[in-house]
């Protein structure tokens, strides 16, 4: 079978239940795991969001939307002379990966259908049901439910170390600064897997843009920044727009530097590894409870007694590597 899989979730979840093989082409976005990017890319993005700000990009993309551009380009010569039998898409997001409208219209001219796949979850027990759709149209149904029975193993055991906790710290979890966006769709449920409480926005709702003083009237305990698209070193440089917001430092999770920049990755990408963001929130909601779960510079966590003595256009040189290295 030859597959074609235009978004970094779906590659994930092919690797991940071993047709990884069978991967002819994938977008510029499909980097994990690094066999990926050893495959034919045949989707780009036409904004290269690591060299830019969030306010560039904004502008970049609402010049494209204005001048009747998809933000993506697909290379539809490849896709006449592949002819995959399967594509994979997504219809959750038309900024961040290319959407089932555009690629449909490019498969209209190949000379045989492919069986186009779209992957649009929108909690964390939707995620598990795409992995498990992925594996029985590609014919590795067995490997997807095993998978998808470690994965929920997982997520159990979370529930059970969580289950007596009374306290549960108020969390907000941002994926978009300047614009402001808040984390939506899985977001909210990993947030509640994790022993936080967030009570503005439930599972499965969409990711939306809000004001700074929704997020100053909520006045989170723990402020978890996980900018789509993003690393850390892109994180540290988004983060002082935030800081120079009125009132920012009268936030309690800014007062008592519970203020985490979180690699995107494990959180943007609805497949097999959002388990692992979820556990990564574990331990940030509750380090009494949960260790070891954090991976290397994945997590970099506000210094408030460096961010006192620095200049706000230089507070992404407060946010330290957590847990420290001697930790």
């Amino acid at each position: 079978m030859k597959i074609c899989s235009l978004l970094p979730s779906g590659t994930e979840i092919l690797f991940a239940i071993g047709l990884g093989d069978q991967v002819a082409g994938v977008s510029d976005l499909c980097d994990y795991p690094p066999a990926a990017r050893t495959k034919r890319v045949v989707s780009r993005s036409k904004i290269d969001v690591s060299v830019l700000s969030s306010q560039q990009v904004e502008e970049m993309m609402q010049g494209l939307l204005a001048a009747g551009e998809a933000p993506y380009q697909i290379d539809q010569e490849w896709m006449e002379q592949a002819c995959p039998d399967v594509v994979l898409t997504q219809d959750l997001c038309y900024f961040c990966e290319v959407d089932a409208a555009a690629v449909s219209d490019a498969v209209l001219a190949l000379p045989v259908q492919p069986r186009l796949v779209v992957l649009s979850p929108r909690n964390l027990a939707e995620i598990f049901d795409s992995i498990i759709d992925v594996g029985e149209v590609c014919g590795a149904a067995e490997a997807a439910h095993i998978l998808v029975d470690g994965l929920r193993d997982r997520v159990h055991c979370v529930d059970e170390a969580l289950a007596k906790v009374g306290d549960r710290p108020k969390v907000f979890s941002l994926e978009g600064v300047d614009p402001l966006v808040i984390g939506g769709h899985w977001i909210p449920d990993l947030l509640l897997h994790a022993g936080g409480r967030q009570d503005l926005y439930p599972p499965g709702c969409p990711a939306q843009r809000l004001q700074w003083r929704q997020v100053l009237d909520y006045a989170p305990e723990k402020l978890y920044i996980d900018l789509c698209s993003s690393d850390l070193d892109r994180g540290q440089r988004e983060v002082a727009w935030l800081a120079a917001q009125p009132g920012w430092d009268t936030l309690p999770a800014v007062r008592t530097g519970e203020v985490y920049l979180i690699d995107h990755v494990y959180f943007s990408r609805p497949g097999p590894r959002v388990v692992q963001g979820l556990e990564i929130l574990a331990q940030l909601t509750h380090p009494d409870i949960f260790t070891g779960l954090i991976p290397p510079q994945t997590v970099a966590k506000l210094d408030p007694v460096l961010a006192n003595e620095t200049a706000t256009e230089d507070i992404g040189r407060c946010f330290l590597p957590y847990p420290a290295a001697s930790a």
